[in-house]
């Protein structure tokens, strides 16, 4: 049987790769396979000293949305844990992947910037970084996600709970 796919999307620092986990541990201890697709690690092997042009960026998601297909082809669930700052690049996956999730992880730009636990807002503020969405490239929102966490009120294991509540639903879990 074909998998599914939830796609975390938000500025960096917004809380996505907390709420993959929460939701990764909630659906395996259903005893579902589940693989997190997290775009900094993938990013490592494709393009191990990213320049985050807009041709790189593009081809990046193009692989990572592929890895995530076969994957989910093959029955393995996947949570992509990835800004996609474009909706293009979400809107993409959403086109191959028939069973499709997208998760807004809303966050006010200051509560990101005060949590930034890999320093990216830190080092865009001092000039090391120059194309860090949010702040210094445009962060499409999604226009019709699945499901909106807002990351500033909601803990991240009530959006797992939310998010697979809305699994559920569709009749993915």
């Amino acid at each position: 049987m074909e998998g599914f796919a939830v796609w975390l999307t938000g500025i960096p620092s917004s809380g996505k790769s907390t709420i993959a986990r929460a939701l990764e541990e909630r659906i395996k201890a259903r005893g579902v396979k589940v693989q997190i697709l997290e775009s900094d690690e993938v990013r490592k092997s494709l393009t191990p000293r990213p320049t985050y042009t807009e041709d790189e960026r593009e081809a990046f998601y193009r692989a990572l949305v592929y890895i995530g297909e076969l994957l989910v082809k093959h029955g393995v669930n996947v949570i992509f844990d990835a800004t996609a700052n474009k909706r293009v690049y979400r809107d993409e996956a959403r086109r191959r992947l028939s069973r499709f999730l997208e998760v807004y992880v809303k966050c006010p730009l200051e509560v990101a910037i005060n949590r930034d636990p890999k320093g990216l807002y830190r080092k865009a503020l001092r000039g090391e970084i120059t194309e860090l969405p949010g702040l210094q490239k445009p962060y499409e929102e999604p226009l019709n996600p699945e499901v909106v966490v807002e990351a500033d009120r909601e803990r991240p294991e009530d959006a797992a709970a939310k998010i697979e509540r809305k699994l559920k639903e569709l009749g993915y879990l």
